[in-house]
Parts: structure tokens; C-alpha cells; sequence
């Protein structure tokens, strides 16, 4: 891998983020625990909000989840080992790892272990 390419990798992790940064703020307010009020809210609306505010819970523990594994990848970006399976040690396809750059397998370990697992 060239240091153009690593660049280009690099800039993609950054943007990806900014964007994932950009919802974790957005949706903030969809993961706040649901008000119980019966008074004000019917039963169906409640359990409708119940469900909207645990997916949006999850939904910001996969991200923050994809924000940790990009900040590792910034931080091992400029290693000679970054770009290489982490089980066969042989280099990752540049364009697998353009698509997703966080990725630490090649093509073939990476349906090695979801056959096995």
C-alpha cells in the first residue's frame, strides 16, 4: 500500500467519523427513556415509543461500537501492519479495504470464520 492510498484511506475513516459523530447527536434525543404518563399517552403509543427508543438505543451502541473500531484503525494507519489479515497475515484486497476500511481479515479468513462461527 502506497502512501497515496493511505491517505485515501484515511480520509475515508475521518469522514466516516464525522458522519457517524453527526448521528450520534442526532439521535440522542430518540434514545431518552420513555415517559410513562398515562394520562397524556394511550398504551399502544407508549409501547410504539417503548420500541422506537430501545432501536434507537441500539442503534447508537452499534455506532459508538463502528467509532471505537475506526479510532483504532486512525491510530494503526500509519503502521506497517495495517492492511494485513490479522489471521493469515497477508495483505487485504485495497479494494475490500476501501469499501470498508475498518475491516482486519482478507476475503478468504473472513468466510473461514463466519462458515465456522
Amino acid at each position: 500500500m502506497d502512501d497515496l492510498q493511505r491517505a485515501q484511506l484515511k480520509s475515508k475513516l475521518e469522514s466516516d467519523r464525522e458522519e457517524i459523530l453527526a448521528c450520534l447527536s442526532s439521535g440522542a434525543e430518540a434514545a431518552k427513556p420513555v415517559q410513562l404518563d398515562q394520562a397524556s399517552v394511550g398504551r399502544l403509543s407508549r409501547m410504539d415509543a417503548m420500541q422506537g427508543q430501545a432501536m434507537a438505543v441500539e442503534s447508537q451502541r452499534r455506532q459508538q461500537l463502528q467509532l471505537r473500531r475506526i479510532d483504532v484503525c486512525l491510530g494503526r494507519i500509519d503502521d506497517q501492519a495495517f492492511g494485513f489479515c490479522a489471521d493469515c497475515d497477508e495483505p487485504i484486497d485495497l479494494r475490500r479495504l476501501m469499501l470498508n476500511p475498518v475491516l482486519t481479515r482478507c476475503i478468504q479468513c473472513a468466510q473461514t470464520a463466519e462458515s465456522s462461527g
